[in-house]
């Protein structure tokens, strides 16, 4: 089986390509990629795949195999795209303006769907049915994922294992990475307000001096991390935008701060919320001041099943080789994956885009990531395998 994919992989790499660099010049923001999914639904209906729209701009479908049992794996990539103005010279160059697939949502979606031809071409000789999940909105909260689950993508049927592809710009081109566990962290949004009497510089001790006591604010939010989490936890906090004042001599009376806090403990990050929340407002208060303190809960942590990755991994070297199979860092980087995490068994795994003999070196969110589209191959033939075979023998 590993040879027939790695053979059809190869032979639809020409095709791919093509519905890469369609999806990467027509870029649309999170929840609004009525056109992807209008080309995915086309794409799927043309390679004679049934799919249905889920959460206004979701696409989901059922690959059944010849050979029906009750084993159910799932497949997702995300399809939407960043606020970023893209500056590569390539003539797929995204042609609306201001917004870019800098996060390689792109790929995730050509290899689902040539993971989908593949799967769809050979049903008469595996066993199973596998859900085939184009999910949207992953890049904003509170993310297309959570959308999905609560419209049932989970059920009817309910898969037993779910596996999804990232890009990974600094893995070469041809390579993937696995990490068991905690993979990546939660992600929450902080918007603070601080407000007090403003007045003339000149005249500090008639005022409450915001500028003052939010700096206080953003120095002493960094001691809730320092001295109350778990060192062996990672979290981190960080304060991203300071909004207060246009005047040399002006002290404002409002002052805005934004930031995001992150943490691979589900218990230590909702105890953070309060700590966070209670030092924000008793300083503004002790200063003579007073805030006020939103925090947008966004992403749970993701965590890979470690049954589910030990036997993907374990496919990727049947697929790959057992040198190309590498372990992934822990990041403080977020995904609405975590959601499908929470449910059920998980494995959320890397794919190598990398390739600095032409240039491809640059980093996801930034306005020249582009990727080794050799990569496409090698994504759409594990998501494949991964439909055919994980936990088959579990």
């Amino acid at each position: 089986m590993v040879q027939k994919i790695k053979q059809l992989a190869k032979q639809y790499l020409p095709v791919l390509t093509e519905i890469r660099h369609h999806l990467h010049a027509h870029p649309e923001l999170s929840f609004h990629e009525f056109e992807t999914s209008r080309f995915i639904s086309s794409t799927l209906s043309g390679w004679n795949i049934t799919n249905t729209t889920m959460a206004d701009t979701g696409i989901v479908s059922l690959i059944e195999a010849k050979n029906q049992s009750k084993r159910i794996i799932a497949l997702r990539a995300d399809i939407d795209a960043l606020p970023i103005h893209e500056k590569n010279d390539v003539t797929y160059k995204s042609k609306n303006e201001g917004i870019m697939h800098a996060c390689g949502h792109d790929v995730h979606t050509t290899c689902l769907l040539g993971a989908a031809k593949i799967l769809n071409e050979l049903k008469d000789e595996w066993e199973g049915t596998v859900k085939l999940i184009f999910q949207p909105g992953e890049e904003k909260n509170p993310g297309g994922a959570s959308i999905m689950i609560k419209e049932g993508v989970l059920t009817n049927p309910k898969p037993e294992a779910i596996a999804a592809l990232h890009v990974h710009p600094g893995l070469e081109a041809g390579k993937l990475s696995f990490r068991s566990g905690l993979a990546m962290a939660s992600a929450d949004e902080i918007y603070i307000t601080v407000k007090g009497k403003g007045g003339h510089a000149a005249a500090p001790h008639l005022t409450a001096d915001i500028i003052l006591v939010a700096s206080q604010i953003v120095v002493s939010l960094q001691q809730i991390i320092s001295r109350n989490n778990n060192p062996f936890t990672p979290s981190v906090l960080s304060i991203c935008s300071f909004q207060g004042g246009n005047s040399t001599n002006v002290i404002p009376s409002e002052v805005k701060l934004m930031g995001t806090f992150r943490a691979m403990d589900e218990d230590w990050r909702y105890k953070a919320h309060t700590l966070i929340t209670r030092q924000v407002i008793n300083i503004a208060e002790a200063c003579g001041a007073e805030a006020t303190i939103k925090i947008d809960v966004g992403y749970p942590a993701v965590y890979n099943n470690e049954n589910v990755t030990t036997d993907a991994v374990q496919l990727a070297k049947k697929f790959i080789g057992e040198g190309n199979v590498e372990e992934t860092d822990l990041r403080m980087g977020a995904e609405d994956f975590g959601f499908y995490a929470q449910k059920i068994p998980a494995c959320f795994f890397r794919l190598g885009v990398r390739n600095e003999a032409k240039g491809i070196i640059h980093n996801v969110h930034t306005s020249n990531f582009n990727v080794d589209e050799d990569a496409l191959e090698t994504g759409a033939g594990i998501m494949a395998l991964l439909g055919i075979e994980l936990l088959v023998n579990n």
